[in-house]
């Protein structure tokens, strides 16, 4: 009588996205998407401009918290390390279209959600998987993590602290 007996995929090494060279070309390649020149001069202006009797007035908590950079610039970085691979993201990376859009422009293709393009179930060893700013379902990260899949958390910390209090 033999036992038949199923190895796990090995778990993926880490990859440390946030080294030096790859985060001063995902900063320049975030820059030149989301950088402003008018809320540049805002901000040198201390906050306030007026034009031809037409004042503009930018947000004192304008821009992205330190959650939602993390995230954007973590994509960024998984498009640039992992370019021999098929890159995934679990929904959008945060809750704007243009910077959905940026991300599937990057070629990161969506598995959850309406702008779904591929399925969990289709993943392999091989892919990587981004995690949203907000997290994801603990069932689906044990199914992507089952699978072997290289896994990018971009996961907020605030978040995070939600997420495991459940």
């Amino acid at each position: 009588m033999s036992a038949e007996t199923t190895n796990p995929p090995a778990k993926s090494p880490r990859v440390n996205l946030r080294t030096p060279d790859v985060m001063t070309a995902v900063q320049a390649q975030v820059e030149s998407h989301y950088r402003s020149e008018i809320v540049e001069r805002l901000r040198l202006s201390g906050g306030t401009l007026t034009r031809q009797g037409v004042t503009i007035k930018l947000a004192k908590q304008f821009g992205f918290c330190y959650g939602v950079e993390r995230a954007i610039d973590l994509a960024y970085a998984a498009a640039k390390v992992f370019t021999d691979q098929r890159l995934f993201i679990l929904g959008e990376i945060i809750h704007n279209p243009e910077v959905n859009e940026q991300i599937r422009a990057l070629g990161i293709k969506n598995l959850i959600g309406k702008d779904k393009e591929a399925d969990v179930e289709n993943l392999t060893s091989e892919d990587v998987v981004i995690v949203p700013a907000f997290g994801t379902e603990v069932s689906t990260l044990a199914k992507i993590k089952q699978l072997g899949c290289q896994i990018v958390d971009t996961t907020c910390g605030d978040v995070m602290s939600v997420w495991e209090r459940e």
